[in-house]
């Protein structure tokens, strides 16, 4: 449940990712379309003794006339080159069939109270509904299409009282990280007057009795945690915590079940080292209170009661959960219930009275159920390879609720009896794909260093490895985030085209814990880079592929991936998609919330840290009439956590740069952005223009 969450502080979802000889191209180099013009104006700068010139900074400002005209004339670019792809609308049918279908997002429960999102087959937008009684009819609460005519505006459920009857909702235009969080009453049918005005937050929690919101706010200064009274007026908000901490920390906090204690996290970075954790007795109004904050590792809790049970990486590269008595927190006295093992403890829930506990064993999902004295009771099988989700549900509640998928197998929610075991078919996405035909295998290949690195390899069965497969390969290698297989239209739809779909488990993610991760980050990013070259060469040494059919994507961390795969090993890769980049490393820090990556990427401003970001930096490692892959860069305005800037001035350097027989364009969307949210349509017509460069740039006729 926490570590959900924590994907989003990261540099990017995982569910945002983009995953996707030369004689055989269709597209003739000599038709190609040459691209606008950008004027250079070099800005210099000095750092540590070394001049850096940047052509583009004019580009940084998003706003400027001169900047609104230039992404005007870039999308026609665009348009203008893939307008009018063959096989365009056979791609977008699929598409719509993959993804026009009813979908049923996980529920949460109160009493007979059941709230989850909802997008029928014909909507653009998903819906927050409510269900009296599992079999009871589904209520539209709050419909988005009520909210704007364009449909850039979206909800999703934010908070639930524990008795059903008050909801809090947040509202979001296009996929900007920033929200506006109103407040509803279920009984009534209707909003509250009260309403968070637009803001960064970091969620929001309701008392038992309504009578107060939490929530904890990032401004410029830095995060904190608020009390409002509900019903009362947001200028009198009263400030519980936060004081002294910068804008590169990050704050959550989350009210116990039972509504008497506040438990804050203090986060020192998306994916830092150290996370603090402080405790309030909220009923008894008292002082804010350490639990831990002097170790260097990691700390999550969640309380029933005054039991608080914590999963840390302390002396625990794997994981363990300990449990704290919240009236005695001193630290002698705590006690482990769940030691740590080989499999990665990624996240528990606490749900029907147990603890299930959500571990990766080689980059399995497994999903386990101990009794909160550690003793384990069960485990949870799957139909196949895949991805289990958070698990959903209340202490006391008697059911909890997960979802399971595959890159190939369409997700389905499952009710789980915590009591016996026994397991039902909440909600089902019936999408018309033949599992059956595809094969997924997990393989092992060795990096530059030796280091051994898996890799999951989707296809048709029985294709032949003749060495000339279409692949597209992606990675992500960053935030110890773990790329595990989950439903991706794009993977069935490039697949049916036959093509092999690779995701490549890379150091710098949580594949296999901490030390996983730190093999990946600061000066050790090279290993992702290497990590990325040695599947690429796997796959063309062992006949799925070869350089001239072989794609990347990848989207936010994945973004800086594959444009440093573009820069530093142009030769691997026939295209690539690199979406929602991060790609200018001495400057990146200095944009919008990057001061949270800091603890991963390390900053330009101290000389040690800058030698290796400007060694691997994509938009200082462009050479001069380089051939290289045909590049499409993905980007919008509303991306207010990875800042466009750094897609709109790689667009303009390799337009001047490249080899001018491979085509360089940038998909610029003025109302996306990074978070989740854009309607459907928009996301088939933006994925027909991805799927139909590759196609094209790999000679993929279109069945």
């Amino acid at each position: 449940m926490i570590n959900t969450a924590l994907k989003m502080f990261s540099m990017g979802f995982v569910a945002i990712m983009h995953v996707w000889g030369a004689a055989a191209v269709t597209r003739a180099a000599d038709k190609q379309i040459p691209p606008p013009q950008t004027k250079a104006v070099p800005v210099t700068d000095v750092l540590h003794g070394e001049e850096i010139v940047d052509p583009y900074r004019w580009l940084e400002d998003q706003n400027s006339p001169e900047t609104r005209a230039w992404i005007k004339q870039q999308n026609e670019y665009t348009d203008q080159v893939l307008g009018h792809l063959k096989g365009r609308e056979k791609i977008a049918r699929r598409l719509g069939e993959l993804m026009k279908v009813d979908a049923v997002g996980l529920p949460q429960v109160r009493g007979e109270r059941y709230f989850f999102m909802k997008r029928a087959a014909d909507q653009d937008l998903s819906v927050i509904c409510l269900r009296q009684g599992a079999k009871g009819p589904d209520e539209v609460l709050i419909d988005p299409a009520d909210l704007s005519d364009d449909g850039s505006k979206t909800v999703s459920i934010t908070a639930i009282s524990e008795d059903g009857k008050l909801m809090l909702y947040a509202v979001r235009t296009g996929g900007e990280d920033e929200i506006e969080i109103k407040f509803f009453d279920v009984d009534a049918r209707k909003n509250l007057n009260d309403v968070l005005p637009r803001a960064r937050y970091f969620g929001a929690s309701l008392t038992p009795n309504k009578k107060d919101c939490y929530y904890t706010k990032h401004d410029d200064d830095g995060p904190r945690i608020f009390r409002h009274r509900v019903g009362g007026s947001i200028t009198d908000d009263t400030k519980v915590f936060g004081d002294g901490y910068d804008a590169g920390k990050i704050l959550f906090a989350g009210i116990s079940e039972g509504g008497q204690y506040l438990i804050i996290h203090v986060l020192y970075g998306s994916a830092a080292p150290k996370s603090d954790l402080f405790f309030k007795d909220i009923i008894a109004d008292g002082p804010v209170r350490p639990i831990v904050d002097d170790i260097n590792a990691r700390f999550f809790g969640a309380a029933i009661e005054n039991r608080l049970f914590v999963r840390t990486n302390w002396k625990a590269s794997n994981g363990r959960i300990l449990e704290i008595d919240l009236q005695h927190p001193e630290r002698d006295r705590w006690k482990e219930i769940i030691p740590h093992s080989d499999a990665v403890l990624e996240d528990f829930s606490l749900c029907g009275g147990k603890l299930f506990v959500n571990y990766l064993d080689n980059v399995k999902s497994q999903l386990r159920v101990y009794d909160p004295d550690g003793t384990h009771v069960r485990d949870v099988k799957f139909p196949a390879l895949g991805t289990v989700s958070e698990v959903i549900g209340e202490w006391k509640n008697p059911d909890a609720f997960f979802s399971f998928s595959s890159f190939h197998i369409p997700s389905t929610i499952y009710r789980d009896t915590v009591a016996t075991g026994d397991q039902s078919v909440w909600a089902r996405l019936n999408i018309p794909v033949d599992s059956a035909k595809f094969e997924l295998k997990q393989v092992f290949y060795q990096s530059k260093d030796g280091t051994k690195v898996p890799m999951f390899v989707i296809h048709q069965r029985g294709m032949k490895l003749d060495g000339k497969n279409p692949t597209l390969l992606y990675g992500y290698g960053g935030f110890n985030i773990s790329l595990t297989p989950s439903f991706s239209p794009r993977a069935v739809a490039w697949i049916e085209q036959g093509g092999v779909f690779a995701v490549a488990n890379l150091r710098g993610g949580g594949e296999f814990g901490e030390k996983w991760h730190e093999a990946g980050m600061l000066d050790r990013k090279q290993n992702v880079f290497d990590d990325f070259y040695a599947a690429a060469q796997w796959l063309m040494d062992h006949g799925y592929t070869n350089s001239n059919k072989l794609a990347i994507a990848g989207g936010s961390n994945g973004g800086l991936l594959v444009g440093a795969a573009m820069t530093q090993r142009p030769e691997l890769f026939r295209a690539v998609v690199c979406s929602y980049p991060l790609l200018d490393m001495v400057r990146y820090h200095r944009f919008l919330v990057a001061k949270f990556w800091v603890p991963e990427y390390g900053s330009a401003e101290d000389p040690e840290q800058f030698k290796v970001l400007k060694a691997y930096s994509p938009y200082h490692n462009v050479k001069r009439g380089t051939k290289y892959p045909a590049l499409l860069l993905i980007t919008g305005d509303a991306d207010t956590r990875v800042d466009p800037c750094h897609a709109r001035k790689m667009a303009a350097l390799m337009q001047a740069f490249s080899h001018e027989a491979n085509p360089v364009l940038l998909h610029y969307d003025t109302k996306a952005g990074h978070s989740r949210g854009r309607p459907v349509s928009t996301r088939i017509e933006d994925l027909t223009y991805e799927l139909g460069f590759l196609f094209e740039e790999l000679g993929v006729p279109v069945q």
